[in-house]
């Protein structure tokens, strides 16, 4: 069984909307896998993601209201067999915690599953509109279908 890990910065927009997306495929193609997600930093340990992510992501039929944040630990790389990050600053604070090579190879910006070696960024949509979740809703989205499509082939 894999084990996946979302990376974002507070662990209550980006992160767990890409954990539930993925939850949701993975239980769509009946994909047994663990998916968990957690923040670099820890302004919102133990906290429900943002009320904005909750609402987009029900208009997408997924319930994450009962995530709560939590801080990503060097223990995760035991954990997870791919860590995926949301952008440069999450993917240089998550190899700034790596032991080895191992660690290293286990952490891909999201994105470069849709754009490969693009190294393109999700953008945050705390400071933005309802477009802007909708927005990281669609790119969380294209890339957890690859992740789900590429992990049920193997």
């Amino acid at each position: 069984m894999q084990n996946i890990l979302m990376v974002c910065l507070g662990n209550i927009c980006r992160s767990p909307l890409a954990e539930g997306i993925l939850r949701e495929k993975a239980k769509q193609i009946d994909l047994e896998i663990t998916i968990d997600s957690a923040g670099t930093s820890n302004y919102h340990i133990s906290q429900h993601p943002d009320s904005r992510t909750v609402e987009n992501a029900k208009r997408h039929n997924i319930d994450i209201s009962k995530l709560k944040a939590r801080q990503f630990v060097v223990s995760d790389y035991d954990k997870f067999d791919s860590i995926f990050v949301m952008d440069s600053s999450n993917y240089a604070d998550v190899i700034s915690l790596a032991r080895n090579e191992d660690d290293k190879q286990k952490v891909e910006l999201i994105l470069n599953r849709v754009y490969p070696n693009s190294n393109m960024s999700v953008p945050d949509p705390y400071y933005g509109g309802e477009q802007g979740f909708e927005n990281v809703f669609i790119l969380l989205d294209n890339a957890c279908s690859i992740i789900a499509n590429s992990i049920q082939k193997n």
